[in-house]
């Protein structure tokens, strides 16, 4: 892996190790919502992510206006800022989860220009956290904070679309750190029905203008059969998060909740593809 593609640095080499190790045909990523339904079942929800067989854990950091997400993950930002969560506690649920599971920051603009692009990845660098998505962070913007956190150590991961044009996704992707982060579907994230019937070529194009960097897929994937199927279609890795947060807001017992919902994906991932049953 290149300099220039992969990036340098610990989080970058940790978030390599976990596509690289998984022991299943797509790295699992699933994703929580920092201080929902409060700050330590929070915790307890990724502890029981990485038990259930997380290779990474995308960790969310509450805000305001997620222009991003769905209903589901925008009731979560909305209960967890009502419980009064912060940037900081944010991390310190990653400080405690990162012992276990490699841990990658998902975080709006706002936080970090207000906190300032150097003190924000020296933040993550001292709570073991490997790397940080900025969903609303433009291609033009990006160096700065880029350079910033591979001065840190963290691994910046961009998105694409499948409407990203093509001169644009490669310029994208040649600065990736740690992997590409693939948008599977125009809108926001959600559960869905079926995956869109041109992933695979999408991902083809995507992994194409990424090189060695892996390409991981989210937003509308729900159920152990569309982890299989984003896997089946090229898929490095596989993130899962408005199923799981759903999941956490309507039992008495999320990490057990939760614990079930990432094994059956973890076993999905790990058994052939259907190409390999044929």
């Amino acid at each position: 892996m290149s300099p220039a593609a992969g990036g340098a640095g610990a989080g970058a080499e940790r978030i390599a190790a976990a596509f690289a190790n998984s022991g299943k045909r797509a790295a699992l990523m699933p994703y929580l919502m920092g201080g929902f339904p409060d700050l330590a079942t929070s915790r307890a929800i990724g502890e029981a992510y990485a038990q259930a067989g997380a290779d990474l854990v995308e960790l969310g950091v509450p805000f305001s206006d997620p222009l991003a997400d769905g209903p589901v993950i925008h009731a979560a930002d909305t209960a967890a800022l009502a419980a009064g969560t912060t940037v900081g506690d944010v991390l310190g649920v990653g400080r405690a989860l990162a012992p276990h599971v490699a841990v990658v920051l998902m975080c709006y603009a706002n936080p970090i220009y207000a906190r300032g692009f150097g003190a924000f990845a020296q933040a993550l660098a001292d709570h073991d956290v490997s790397g940080l998505i900025v969903p609303d962070l433009p291609l033009e913007e990006a160096p700065a904070l880029r350079e910033a956190c591979d001065a840190h150590g963290i691994a910046l991961v961009p998105l694409v679309a499948p409407t990203t044009p093509p001169e644009r996704l490669q310029r994208i992707c040649e600065n990736a750190r740690g992997f590409v982060y693939a948008v599977s579907v125009v809108g926001t994230t959600g559960e869905r029905g079926a995956l869109d019937a041109g992933l695979t070529d999408f991902l083809r194009r995507t992994q194409e203008a990424a090189g060695d960097v892996p390409v991981a897929v989210g937003f509308g994937i729900a159920t152990p059969e569309q982890a299989a199927a984003a896997a089946d279609a090229g898929a490095a890795g596989v993130i899962v998060g408005s199923r799981l947060v759903r999941a956490a807001g309507e039992t008495d017992d999320p990490a057990a909740e939760v614990r079930a919902l990432v094994a059956g994906l973890a076993d999905a991932l790990r058994a052939p593809s259907a190409e390999a049953l044929r």
